[in-house]
């Protein structure tokens, strides 16, 4: 149930590399500084967790579902603080030997694992000699997936998830959707707000959109532009570049009206997918 006062999430916004640990070291003291500005809602971004030198580091890494030291991390770090976390995104066994799940597993602030969301659209991009094909170490999810948390209704999708509509449609109405990301620059600089953008208005909610975010040790480059926006599109707090945190206050009363003054989610007369 949506809280009835205003609260406060954050987005984490990093430049992850290839080694795990170090990684989660970085992670963990930004969490620390959101939770001690009073966010009880904090994303990750996709990939956190590692940065490779190459494609099949992550497969490297992978864990099984349930155990291993991305997800005890995770949940040591939500109960300590007593926040609910939106993991980014951790790299999960799957048949293939050289996939991966990029799943989004999010924690409540006891440090119970209460969903896990599989990125469903895998990227592919070509431009130049900047080349990507995610499903060349990726096996796709399947299955939109929302949860309740002590701060509303939440809808989950990961980065390239953000150009398919349909999936921000089946989760209608939630209160809050999270985009965890780590966007190329090229495409970035060119769809990234609009899209994050278009995804709040038309779900008339509240989106977190964590995100990588600089230059990484592989030479690769984010997009970052970390952002949090409310239901009528404006956006609220973003950073530009760099590891930090990104902080806005969700207020209860702005989804309310927002759907009142405009009740686009009632006059819905297509519905490929029913609402979860």
């Amino acid at each position: 149930m949506l809280p009835t006062s205003p609260f406060k999430v954050a987005a984490v916004q990093m430049v992850s590399g290839p080694v795990v640990r170090d990684n989660l070291t970085a992670a963990e003291a930004l969490i620390r500084e959101a939770a001690g500005q009073g966010a009880r809602l904090i994303g990750l971004p996709e990939y956190f967790c590692i940065m490779g030198m190459r494609d099949r580091d992550k497969v490297d890494v992978r864990e099984q579902d349930g155990s291993g030291p991305v997800q005890e991390f995770l949940s040591r770090i939500a109960a300590e603080l007593r926040i609910w976390l939106v993991g980014g995104t951790t790299p999960l066994y799957c048949p293939d030997p050289g996939k991966v799940r990029n799943a989004c597993l999010v924690y409540d602030d006891r440090g119970k694992r209460v969903a896990r969301y599989d990125k469903i659209h895998l990227f592919g991009f070509q431009s130049g000699e900047e080349r990507y094909d995610e499903a060349a170490t990726i096996e796709p999810g399947d299955t939109p997936v929302a949860f309740d948390s002590a701060q509303g209704r939440v809808g989950l999708s990961v980065c390239y998830d953000v150009r398919f509509p349909e999936l921000y449609r089946a989760y209608a109405p939630v209160d809050l959707v999270f985009v965890p990301s780590a966007f190329t620059v090229p495409t970035g600089r060119a769809h990234w707000e609009v899209l994050l953008r278009a995804r709040a208005i038309e779900s008339l909610a509240y989106l977190v959109a964590p995100a990588q975010g600089g230059t990484h040790p592989s030479g690769r480059q984010t997009w970052g532009h970390s952002m949090i926006i409310d239901p009528w599109g404006t956006v609220l707090a973003s950073r530009d570049s760099g590891p930090g945190v990104v902080i806005a206050e969700v207020d209860p009363q702005m989804i309310s009206e927002a759907r009142s003054k405009l009740p686009a989610l009632e006059h819905r007369k297509i519905r490929l997918n029913k609402s979860l």
